[in-house]
Formats: C-alpha cells, structure tokens, sequence
C-alpha cells in the first residue's frame, strides 16, 4: 500500500509552556529541509500535538530515512487520513467503520493476526465516544475480515484512529531519532578526530538542538590526505542530521614538533592536547559557539584519566566543555557509531596528530603545576605559533 502521508510525533517539545512553538517552528524547518532533498512532492503543515507530511509520487524507503534524521521527532507514522466534507463534518461512524475496514485490509494480507483498535476522539462534538467507537470499529473489522482476532493485552497490530481537523489511521509507528530541533540550543565546537568517539559526542550533542561547528588538527606530512578525507567523511556523517558542518582545519605540525623538542615526551600528549583545547576555544569564540565538544571518557587511553581531564580542562577560560559520552564503555560508544553509520568510516586506518606522537609510556597522572612549568619552555615561539595556526585555517563547508 501507498501511503500518502504521514504523522509525526514529538514528546519533549509538548511539555514545553509559552516558547513551545519556537521548538515547533525549528521542527518544521528541519523537516521541510530534509524533504526537499526527496524526490515527491511534499506538504508540511501543524496542527496542536501533530505535523503532517502530505506526500505524492514518494518513495518510502527515503523518506523515512531522511525523517528519521530530524531531531525532536520521535514517530514516524505511515497514515490514510480522510477530509471532512464540505459542511465540515467527519465521517459517520457507518462510514468510518467501512474506511477502517478497508485500511485492515489494504495494509495486511496476510489476516492471521491479531488486533486491537485504540480511538483518539479530540473532537468531541462526534456522537460515539472513544470506548464505542472503538468497539464498533473492531466488530466492523472482524465482519469483514474473519480470519483477524482481537487481543487487548497483546496485539500483533495496534491500530490507532484520531478523530481531530481529520480522520488519522495507522498501524505503524517508526522510531524518530527523539532530542530537540536543531538551532533551539545554540552553537559548540566539536573537536573532530579521526576515531569513534569524537563523531558519536558531536551526534549527541547535536541531538539536543545544538548547531555544530568542528576543528581538525592536520600534521602533514605525518599524518595524509587521507586521514584529513577521513575526518571529512565522518563529519559529513554528523551534516547528516544538522545539515552542515563548518569544519575547521588547523595546521598543527609546527606546534607538535616543538612541543616534541622542548618538553617530556611523557607529557606530550598532555601539552599538545592543552594546546588544542586553546585554539579550539579561540575559534569557538569567534564563530559565536557556547562550548567546546570532545569524545573524551574517563579512564579510556593515558590522556582521559581524571588528573589528565583536570590538565586539558583547565586552559579553557570562558566556555564550557561538553563531554557527552564521558562515562560510557567504548562498546557504548561503538554501538552509538553503528547506529549513525560511522563505525566503518571511523575504523578505517589512517592515523591522525595524536595517535602518530604518543609516548610509549605516558603519564596517566599529571600535576597541572608541573605541566604548566613545562610548558614555560615553549614561551619564546609558542604564541606566534598559535597565531599562525589560527590564521592559516582552512574553513570546509560540508553538506550531507
């Protein structure tokens, strides 16, 4: 069966007071954005508690997925929906009864399940309530289809029909990726590696309304054009469900070597991640962002014990720092990665800055004194450094 619309529900957004339809609106446009890169033709409108998508000469398949991108959307409901006739009414329940038997019967062949009919009546001028019409409904199924049974308990099928502006029904509820409309919650700056974590820590953040920029630290000739392709790719994964991806390419090599130079290379990973905290706080500042993102988790490499988090957290002087998967396992992590479709590309073995000049052995438990002493070796040349860095970044629009 071809159905020709759609209804899509939220949860988080209805508890919202007077400000609900600012997260209403939001929702709209990502919705309307994704379904403009869908071949069919496509209407959105809103209604209280439900948006509809009317939809003509669609394909399923890539439309859902493309709805199941839409942060705040928690169903996505297949659905026959039926006017109200010139004089504004609905249909009679006789006729509602012949429509919801013909829905039974188009959308399952096979009529070896199971049922139970559960009826929404919003409008209550209609002269059945909820518990009769779910009863004549039901009987009404049954007469036409013997081979269906009724289960109250446990269906096989859960068939919902609203009686609102329309008749609604449908069987089907596909999860929506739930959260909050992208551009409710502002602007952070996710620091974008070329491994699992930083991926699934932007997707997370995103999925509460936040508009996500990124920054790469590149160390050519250390690390290739590939490995900066890598990172292109996995932020093209996030673009996904935002849109676009500002994605910043800092140019870290100079940086790195002189940090190699002139401090322990016990700490270098300490100080070289100090150093990008910095940069990233500067961009961030810049592009009116509100936080810095990593994927960092507790206890996870040498870098991400908690001495090591309180060293690196301790440069960023005017935002905070996100960290959303911060007390996950990594399987927790990896299983995030394989829902948003970037395990492969994050697997794939191209080595970025930090992985190439990691100690072998590392300290796991530094004293921010010590390392900030340390760090006074690099006084003479390190600003400028910086500055350049800053100065020669190279900006990447990515779209999905």
């Amino acid at each position: 069966m071809q159905y020709h619309a759609f209804i899509l529900k939220y949860a988080e957004i209805g508890l919202k007071g007077k400000n609900r339809y600012v997260f209403e609106d939001a929702l709209m446009r990502q919705i309307k954005r994704v379904l403009e890169k869908c071949s069919g033709e496509f209407e959105v409108t809103r209604t209280a508690g439900r948006i509809y998508v009317e939809a003509e000469n669609y394909d399923f398949d890539e439309t859902v997925k493309a709805l199941q991108t839409v942060f705040g959307l928690t169903g996505i409901c297949p659905a026959v929906t039926v006017a109200r006739d010139e004089d504004g009414k609905l249909p009679t329940p006789e006729k509602l009864a012949e429509l919801v038997s013909g829905f039974m019967g188009d959308v399952y062949p096979d009529k070896h399940k199971s049922f139970k009919v559960q009826v929404r009546r919003v409008d209550k001028s209609y002269p059945l309530d909820s518990m009769e019409l779910a009863r004549d409904l039901g009987a009404a199924i049954l007469e036409s289809h013997p081979d269906f049974t009724v289960d109250v308990h446990n269906p096989d099928i859960l068939l919902h029909v609203e009686l609102r502006e329309k008749i609604n029904m449908y069987s089907e509820v596909i999860p929506g990726p739930g959260g909050m409309p992208l551009g409710t919650a502002g602007r952070a700056m996710l620091l974008l590696s070329g491994g699992i974590d930083s991926p699934v820590a932007g997707y997370m953040i995103a999925k509460r309304g936040v508009e996500i920029e990124a920054v790469y630290f590149n160390a050519p000739p250390y690390t290739s054009e590939r490995a900066k392709q890598k990172v292109e790719d996995l932020a093209r994964v996030i673009a996904k469900y935002t849109g676009k991806v500002k994605l910043h390419v800092i140019n870290f090599t100079e940086i790195q070597m002189y940090i190699y130079d002139k401090c322990p290379h016990d700490e270098l990973t300490i100080i070289m991640r100090r150093y990008m905290m910095r940069i990233a706080e500067m961009l961030a500042k810049k592009s009116d962002c509100m936080g810095l993102i990593t994927g960092e988790s507790i206890g996870q490499v040498a870098s991400q014990t908690m001495q090591s988090l309180l060293c690196t957290n301790a440069v960023v002087e005017s935002m905070p720092v996100y960290r959303p998967v911060i007390a996950f396992d990594k399987q927790d992590i990896v299983d995030i990665s394989l829902k948003i479709d970037a395990y492969e590309t994050s697997i794939q073995p191209y080595e970025d800055c930090c992985t190439i000049f990691v100690a072998k052995h590392p300290v796991t438990k530094p004293r921010l004194d010590i390392i900030e002493d340390h760090e006074g070796n690099l006084r003479d040349k390190i600003d400028d450094m910086v500055k350049k860095a800053i100065d020669t970044d190279e900006i990447i629009e990515i779209t999905a």
